[in-house]
Formats: C-alpha cells, structure tokens, sequence
C-alpha cells in the first residue's frame, strides 16, 4: 500500500517510492530556523525588502507536498519559503531553501548517493538552495544552488553562510551550529 501525506503529519517523516521514511532531527536545525526568522512567532510572516510576499522559517516536522513519480513529500530539518501557515496540513512545493542536517546514518558511498538523489529531487520540484550540514566535518555546511547543483559552495567554522538567491541578504554564522 502506499502512502499518503495525511499518515506522516505526527512525526516528521517523508515519503520516497511510496514508503513512510523517518527523518532526524538534530539541535543545528534550530539554530537555522532561529536565524532565518524574523520576529518572535515562527509562523508571523517576514517581508523581505523590496518583497511584498510573506516569507516563513519552517522547523522540521513540517511537511512540503511535491509531485514526483518517486517521492509525494519532502520534511527538511529547517527550510525557507513564501505562502501562509497551513496548520497540520502540508505545504504546497517544495520550499525555496532547505536544509538537511547529517545524523550517523548519512555517511558512506550508499548514503552520499542518496542525498545527492534527494538534492536533486529538491532542484526538480523548484528549490533554489539545498544545505548538506554536517557537523563533523571541516566542510560544515556545503550549500548547493538549483543554478548550479553539481558545485557546492563551502562554509566552514569562522565563515558567514548565506542562502543566495532563495533568501535574499540572509547569512549566519556557521559557528551558531555549534552553539
């Protein structure tokens, strides 16, 4: 049987070939989702300079509905995106930015093969920028663009990160990872 959005709003999961597939949080995601929001609540919306669109800072267990043969959802660690708080319901696309933190799990020739599949799986349904973070290399985050996915752009400890073009003047100290 396969399954549908409305089975994994409980807990932050995802479905890829028609399967529930979980997902794992970790404290980093918060320290993105902290630094791309821009007031107290994180479902207020933030207008962007020059931008009459609400933008939105989603934490993971945040469901994004897309229509691939392969994959019904994404559920990323963090992720930016315009449009409107949808409750327990699942976001319309994919999200503009998004972010997936590694756990033990995300590391071997199987599992780099895997998240490059997701990455572009994300570029197919319109993101603009992918981050690949991963907390126990000197390469923190490796932030992937939709214009070029096959190139990413290196943050490491010290450096200032930024989403260009999906959030526009955004950066964030790779350091606040840690913190």
């Amino acid at each position: 049987m396969r399954a549908d959005c409305t089975q994994c709003c409980a807990i932050q999961q995802e479905i890829f070939s028609g399967k529930l597939s979980g997902v794992r949080p970790l404290a980093a995601q918060e320290a993105i989702v902290w630094r791309t929001r821009c007031r107290s609540n994180y479902w207020e919306p933030c207008v962007l300079s020059g931008d009459d669109t609400a933008h939105y800072a989603f934490p993971d267990n945040v469901g994004f509905a897309v229509n691939l043969p392969h994959r019904d959802s994404f559920s990323p660690d963090a992720a930016w995106d315009t449009g409107q708080d949808t409750g327990l319901e699942f976001c319309e696309g994919a999200p503009r930015f998004a972010v997936e933190v590694r756990s033990k799990n995300d590391y071997g020739p199987a599992a780099e093969q895997e998240i490059a599949a997701k990455r572009a799986d994300y570029f197919a349904c319109g993101t603009q920028v992918v981050w690949d973070v991963d907390l126990l290399s000197a390469d923190v985050i490796k932030s992937y663009k939709a214009s070029d996915p096959e190139q990413a752009v290196i943050f490491r400890r010290g450096e200032i990160a930024d989403a260009e073009p999906a959030v526009p003047g955004w950066q964030m100290a790779v350091i606040d990872l840690f913190e």
